[in-house]
């Protein structure tokens, strides 16, 4: 078979390379890999592994959608040839995620676990959710990280009801699924960004409202579009200092969903709004293969369709990547034959 690996950090040591198709074991299943749907953190993983120390060679990608080739001894979850999706963080089931307050979990597919870019994987069982039958292949990998993201936020931890505002910044991945659920739960959503292209699309998405960020005062734009309750859902997709913002916009007793950190590591934000108005402030960091199950049954019953900037090959990966350098609207897929 062929997969991706780096031999070292940055794009010009990613590779592709032969290697035997693995056999599963006890309570594993072979899945031979349809689609690799991209995301920020993997150009992030193949630059310098994003601080954490990588063994070489090292295959990113976490987001994957492929059928079931073969089963180990014990495997019961699958039978051969059903489509599945692959989980960002396999142990995460349910309920809190693993780790404590010195060490909080971050055991992720195309992280501290081997990646997904190669034709066929190993993986147990437990690690997979079945796909989506309304989607096809391509369109089923973007769910793991992105499509999961928003609903966890929203929906999961959210508790969106129709009628209530989401503000969304940005039009990346996790914003566009943000909008498309936000929409499909009857909620009045908002976005802002640079770009009035996208802007134009994000409308046409579903957005009821869009906000350029370079021409208006993005707060008090929400202000005026929410009579000045303000946005009682954010996600937070870009970090640092614009946290500030987000507290200045959300509505008394509202949400801020922090997700995105574009502008860097530290958060920082005003206290009396923070004070007097008590939002809840949730860092999301994806979310656990129940809520993925979940996902997967709202967008059959429901017909939500993922916004593909792209299709490439598998052994176009390059381009596939650079692509991120140009700020795509909607996924970035490589395609597996």
């Amino acid at each position: 078979m062929k997969l991706w690996a780096l031999n070292d950090y940055g794009r010009a040591n990613l590779r592709q390379r032969s290697a035997p198709i693995p056999e599963p074991g006890p309570g594993e299943v072979l899945v031979k890999v349809a689609a690799v749907s991209l995301n920020h953190r993997d150009i992030m993983m193949v630059a310098d592994g994003m601080g954490a120390p990588l063994s070489f060679p090292f295959s990113p990608g976490s987001d994957m959608a492929g059928s079931v080739a073969a089963l180990g001894e014990g495997a019961a979850r699958f039978s051969v040839g059903d489509r599945v999706i692959s989980t960002f963080m396999p142990g995460w089931i349910d309920g809190r995620t693993a780790g404590n307050a010195r060490t909080p979990s971050y055991r992720a597919l195309g992280g501290e676990l081997p990646g997904v870019l190669a034709e066929y994987l190993v993986v147990p069982d437990g690690w997979l959710v079945r796909a989506p039958q309304s989607l096809d292949d391509g369109e089923a990998s973007t769910l793991p990280v992105a499509g999961l993201t928003a609903w966890f936020a929203l929906i999961e931890r959210g508790t969106l009801r129709a009628g209530e505002t989401v503000l969304v910044q940005g039009t990346g991945g996790v914003a566009l699924f943000g909008i498309q659920i936000a929409r499909m739960h009857g909620a009045t959503v908002i976005v802002t960004s640079g770009s009035s292209e996208k802007l134009d699309r994000a409308k046409a998405l579903g957005a009821t409202y869009v906000i350029n960020r370079h021409t208006e005062d993005w707060v008090e734009a929400v202000y005026h579009h929410t009579r000045d309750h303000g946005a009682d859902h954010i996600l937070e997709l870009i970090g640092g200092a614009n946290l500030g913002r987000s507290i200045a916009a959300v509505a008394v007793a509202g949400r801020i969903s922090v997700i995105g950190l574009l502008e860097g590591l530290e958060l920082s934000g005003p206290a009396v709004p923070l004070l007097l108005k008590s939002p809840v402030i949730q860092g999301v960091a994806v979310g656990h293969r129940r809520a993925l199950e979940d996902f997967v049954l709202a967008i059959d019953r429901n017909g939500l369709k993922p916004v593909i900037q792209r299709r490439y090959g598998f052994d176009a990966l390059p381009e596939a990547l650079a692509a991120f350098d140009c700020g795509p609207f909607g996924k970035i897929v490589v395609e597996i034959a």
